[in-house]
This record gives C-alpha cells, sequence and structure tokens, in this order.
C-alpha cells in the first residue's frame, strides 16, 4: 500500500510547483530485468500522474527562466549497482522507498541552465522539508535528455541516466551535445540512445538504444487501489505548506535590505536562513547577522551550525558595544567552531574586555609615541601608513583588546597637538 507520508510530501511538491492535483490517480507496473530491480516491476504512475503542469522559475548567467513541468508522479525507487575492479554489486536497501518523479518539458536551452535549474529545485525542495536534496547521497537524482537540431525544432534525444552532482549534469550534457553535433557536422544519423556517464573520466558510455513505452508492457498494478485524494487531505498539506523560497527572498530583500547574492546563499539551506532569521532578531540588524554568518561563520558550517545562534548574536552584540574587538571575536569564534567548545565557556576563560576607556587609551597613545618617535615623525611628513604602525603597536601590547577606532583618533589628536 502506498505511504501516507509519502503522498503528503508528494501534494506539497505538487502544489509549490503550481501543478493540478489529479484528485484520482493510480498506480501501473513497469516490468523490465535489470539487477537492481528484483520484482522485476517497478510501481509507478504512467497513465495517470498524482500531479500536471505547473513550473519552476530560476536565474541562470543573470537572466530569468521558467521551465514548465509536464507531470509529477510517484515511484518506488530501485536498487543501486555499484561497480569495483573486484566485480558489480547490488544494493537493495533502496528498493520500494517511494520517490517522487518531476517531468518537464523541454524547456532549457544549454547544459548550463539545466545545472541552474536543478539548483533551484533543490532549494525548493528542501525548503519545503521533503528531501535533503543532496545528489551525492542519491536523495535526488537526475536522467537527462539532450538534443540537437540545425532548425528549431526537436531533434533526436539521447538519455544520460542516474547523474549524481550538478558538476555532472552539466558535464555529460555538454558532452552529448558535442557527440551529436560531430554526427550531424557528418552527415551521420542521431539515433536515440542511452547513456551513462563516467565522472572519473568524464566520459559517456553508452547503455543501449532507448527503449520505447511499449517495451516496458506498462498495466495497472492489480495489488494497489487507486489512490483518492480527498479535499481534506489537500486542505490539511496546504495548512502545514512552509514559506516558499522564493516568497521568502522578496521578504528577506524587504525587511533586511539585503542584498540579492546574499540572500541567494542564505535560502540555499532552510536551516541556514532561519538561523540567519535567529540571529538577525536578537541583534536587531540583518545586514550585520548576513555579514558575519557568510564573511566568519559559513566556512565552518557542515550538517548543523558549529555554534548556536544565540551565542553568535551575543558575540555579535559584545562588537557593538564595544565590549569586544572584532578580530577577537573573530578569532573566538573560530576557536569555538574548530573546538567545538561553548563559545560563552571560551569568552569567561579569557580577558578579552575591549579597552576603551579614553584615559587609558591615552595613556597607551602617548606611551606607544615616546616609544616610536621614528614613526610619529613620518606621520608627520606626511606618511599615513605611521599611524597604523602606530595602533598596530598598541593592539599588540593590550593583545588586540584596544578599541583601534578610538585609539586611532586620539593618535591623530597627539600627532596633531605636537605638530602645533
Amino acid at each position: 500500500m502506498p505511504n501516507r507520508k509519502a503522498v503528503e510530501y508528494a501534494l506539497r511538491v505538487a502544489l509549490a510547483l503550481g501543478a493540478k492535483v489529479q484528485k484520482n490517480s493510480h498506480f501501473d507496473r513497469k516490468n523490465y530485468f535489470y539487477p537492481d530491480l528484483p520484482k522485476g516491476y517497478q510501481i509507478t504512475q504512467r497513465e495517470v500522474p498524482l500531479g500536471v503542469g505547473g513550473s519552476l522559475t530560476f536565474h541562470s548567467c543573470g537572466e530569468e527562466h521558467t521551465v514548465r513541468i509536464r507531470e509529477l508522479h510517484i515511484e518506488e525507487d530501485a536498487g543501486k549497482l555499484i561497480h569495483t575492479p573486484d566485480g558489480a554489486f547490488v544494493d537493495m536497501n533502496r528498493c520500494g522507498v517511494p520517490l517522487v518523479e518531476i517531468v518537464t518539458e523541454p524547456d532549457l536551452r544549454s547544459p548550463r541552465e539545466a545545472r541552474d535549474f536543478l539548483r533551484a529545485l533543490r532549494t525548493l525542495l528542501r525548503h519545503l522539508r521533503v528531501s535533503g536534496g543532496d545528489m551525492e547521497k542519491g536523495e535526488l537524482r537526475c536522467d537527462a535528455n539532450i538534443s540537437i537540431s540545425q532548425d528549431r525544432g526537436l531533434g533526436t534525444k539521447a538519455e544520460i541516466k542516474n547523474l549524481n552532482s550538478f558538476r555532472a549534469v552539466e558535464r555529460a550534457l555538454s558532452a552529448a551535445a558535442a557527440r551529436q553535433a560531430a554526427l550531424i557536422a557528418r552527415g551521420e544519423r542521431v539515433v536515440q540512445v542511452t547513456y551513462g556517464w563516467d565522472e572519473g573520466r568524464g566520459e559517456l558510455i553508452l547503455q543501449r538504444e532507448k527503449e520505447e513505452s511499449h517495451d516496458y508492457r506498462y498495466f495497472p498494478d492489480p495489488d494497489l487501489v487507486a489512490l483518492s485524494v480527498s479535499q481534506e487531505i489537500l486542505d490539511k498539506v496546504k495548512a502545514e505548506m512552509p514559506e516558499l523560497p522564493w516568497a521568502r527572498a522578496e521578504r528577506l530583500v524587504r525587511e533586511h535590505g539585503l542584498a540579492p547574492r546574499d540572500v541567494e546563499t542564505l535560502l540555499a539551506e532552510p536551516d541556514l536562513s532561519d538561523y540567519f532569521e535567529e540571529v538577525a532578531a536578537a541583534i536587531g540588524s540583518g545586514k550585520e547577522a548576513a555579514s558575519w554568518i557568510l564573511s566568519e561563520l559559513l566556512r565552518f558550517w557542515e550538517e548543523e551550525p558549529p555554534i548556536a545562534a544565540e551565542d553568535l548574536a551575543k558575540l555579535i552584540l559584545r562588537v557593538k558595544e564595544g565590549k569586544l574587538s572584532r578580530t577577537n571575536a573573530k578569532q573566538l569564534l573560530e576557536e569555538a567552531a574548530v573546538t567545538g567548545k561553548p563559545l560563552g565557556e571560551l569568552l569567561s576563560s579569557r580577558d578579552l574586555i575591549q579597552v576603551s576607556d579614553e584615559a587609558e587609551l591615552r595613556r597607551l597613545a602617548e606611551e606607544a609615541l615616546r616609544e616610536h618617535p621614528q614613526a610619529a615623525a613620518d606621520f608627520r611628513a606626511g606618511k599615513a601608513q605611521a599611524l597604523g604602525f602606530l595602533v598596530g603597536q598598541v593592539m599588540r601590547k593590550t593583545k588586540g583588546r584596544a578599541d583601534a577606532k578610538k585609539l586611532s583618533q586620539i593618535l591623530r589628536e597627539l600627532l596633531t597637538e605636537s605638530e602645533g
């Protein structure tokens, strides 16, 4: 019997893509013999899929593109063939696991567009919380078709099966296009074939001439009743729909004034988007939160955030309040991310409170001028970089705790006074 949660997830994807949900659909058997299919058939939806129509709009090379969706259907996964120097193995763990296949219309015009479309689709699936979308883990896979012709019509297509990375999609499609172009240039006929892709060698591998639909001997699955989507289920799925990524992108730009490129990076992972919004709310500045997350934190982000959003917010607020220099804050953040030690523990164990008292800074500045008279003379002679040297000496002496902005201002005043 169908998995109810899988059906609800499929409905969530269909609604997000603007597809028409067919309230009555059914399952078919696709019959073929292959080592990864122990039953000898695959359960799928050929005649009446769950959803039809819809589209997805995305950006590629600075331009907006829209790809129409032909259909969306539920089917079961097959096993996985693993080829090694010692022989071929079959991993059956995925057999029977439900998946959603999304079939697009031929609206993509280049391998680069195909790659960018898949990135946009992955972002959508992640924000819908229906898939991790990690191609390397098999959570998102792609069968790509490509054809070229000398007019504006569709040529004879080649299919490339089970591409498992965005890079592989673009490279494999480019190779297939080059192969077809060479055939046409020689006046040879292009035949419909299915390829595999060897990522290591960067080569297409001919698997077979493409079967037609009658080769699969489709017929309705006799063990599964028709799938009926009630209005109650549809209303439940609509009520549980999370904010869609394009709506969230508009809101982040509107509420926080973020650059579109920064928003795109933040939206790549919904957990990252949530993390950003938590930090932004705590410190009262979206731009500042984005700056810290994208420039300092993101390189340490793997499966989960390296430090809690609450801790990062406290760190940023200490810098804003002048209690901690940005340099020391960055060092603490890196140490916490690398070692896994709580940021609060690192803060309390170190004397990192920023020296911002003007009397103390003036004393330190005067001391620096006495110890480095040549640097003072150089500044008065017009060498502006000498001021940076003097600031650096004080920072070294205070182990980075001096308020650099205030210190620089005090040094300028002292140098100007003594010059007068």
